[in-house]
């Protein structure tokens, strides 16, 4: 996954956190600090997880089923419209996926760092 992509899946992660925080919490966070001190009252990691692979399911659903109404030759649904979607729902998985990968990657070099 390119750098760019992956800026934009932080960008889209960063919007997802600031639709869910009360706004006046966001001025208490410091630029750039992470974590339950930074920001009280906001959500884990594990909800912002959970939500943005929802949203993933919600895309690879819609997509699937764009698919089989363009099968069914449903009136007012295009091969373009079907491409596009399906096209949606691999780059989200593909984000969701670089996303697990680097965290993999982060907590293995936590568990390799010496005592």
């Amino acid at each position: 996954m390119s750098r760019m992509e992956v800026d934009q899946v932080l960008a889209q992660i960063r919007s997802i956190r600031a639709q869910i925080a009360p706004p006046e919490l966001g001025a208490l966070r410091a630029p750039g600090a992470m974590g339950p001190a930074a920001l009280p009252g906001a959500p884990s990691f594990a909800t912002l997880m959970k939500q943005g692979i929802d949203q993933v399911n919600a895309i690879q659903q819609n997509a699937s089923a764009k698919a089989d109404a363009f099968e069914r030759g449903v009136p007012g649904v295009e091969l373009s419209q079907v491409m596009l979607e399906m096209q949606k729902a691999s780059v989200s998985f593909r984000a969701v996926t670089e996303v697990r990968n680097r965290l993999v990657n982060a907590y293995q070099e936590i568990m390799n760092m010496p005592v």
